[in-house]
C-alpha cells in the first residue's frame, strides 16, 4: 500500500511546489486492519451441543435467523434445497429468534421438531438467541456492527435476514427478508 511521508504531505498542505525532488514512498508503519473473521465462534447448537464456525473454514457460509410462525417460514424448504446443491462449498446456519413478533415463541426441542417434521431441515441450527436490542447475542452483534466485523453495518429488520460469508468468515453481503434463498442474488455469489 502506497503511503505518503510526513514530510512530503506537510510541504503539500502548506502549498509548497519548490521541491522538486519530494518522492512518494511506501511506509509499512501505517496499515489498515483487514476485515475479522467469523471462524473464532462458537455457539450453542438447537439440539444441546456446539456449532464451532471454524469448522467452516474453506466453504462460504449462509447465516439466517428464523422463524416458526413467520410469513417467510416456508423459506426454510429452499434453504434446505440450496444447502443440499451446494453441500461442498456451502453451510447455512439458522438462529430462530422470537424477537419479530412473538414468531418463535417455542422451546429449542420445539424447535427442532418443527423444523425437522415440516422441512426436513438438515443444515446446522443454533439455540435460540436474541438478534436485535439489548440481549443480542455475540454473533449477531458481531455480524452487525462494521466495528466488530470490518465489513458493515446492519440492521435485522425481520425474519429470515440472511448473511454470506465468504471461505475465510468474512461477510460478503446481507439480504433482507424477501430475498429468496435461491434468487440469483445469492446463488450467483457462491
Amino acid at each position: 500500500m502506497f503511503k505518503i511521508t510526513l514530510i512530503a504531505l506537510m510541504l503539500t498542505a502548506c502549498g509548497s511546489t519548490s521541491n522538486k525532488n519530494i518522492k512518494m514512498e511506501n511506509t509499512e508503519d501505517m496499515k489498515i486492519e483487514s476485515p475479522k473473521s467469523i471462524h473464532p465462534f462458537k455457539v450453542t447448537a438447537l439440539d444441546g451441543g456446539e456449532i464451532d464456525f471454524s469448522t467452516f473454514k474453506g466453504k462460504k457460509i449462509l447465516i439466517v435467523n428464523t422463524a416458526s410462525e413467520c410469513g417467510y417460514t416456508p423459506q426454510y424448504k429452499d434453504l434446505e434445497v440450496l444447502y443440499n446443491q451446494f453441500k461442498d462449498k456451502l453451510v447455512i446456519v439458522g438462529f430462530p429468534s422470537n424477537d419479530f413478533g412473538g414468531q418463535e415463541p417455542g422451546t429449542n426441542d420445539e424447535i427442532k421438531t418443527f423444523c425437522s417434521k415440516n422441512y426436513g431441515v438438515s443444515f446446522p441450527m443454533a439455540a435460540k438467541v436474541s438478534v436485535k436490542g439489548e440481549n443480542t447475542a455475540p454473533i449477531y452483534q458481531w455480524l452487525t456492527q462494521k466495528e466488530k466485523n470490518g465489513v458493515l453495518d446492519a440492521s435485522i429488520k425481520w425474519n429470515f435476514n440472511k448473511f454470506l460469508l465468504d471461505e475465510n468468515g468474512i461477510i460478503i453481503s446481507k439480504f433482507e427478508s424477501s430475498t429468496t434463498p435461491l434468487s440469483k442474488d445469492i446463488t450467483d455469489k457462491l
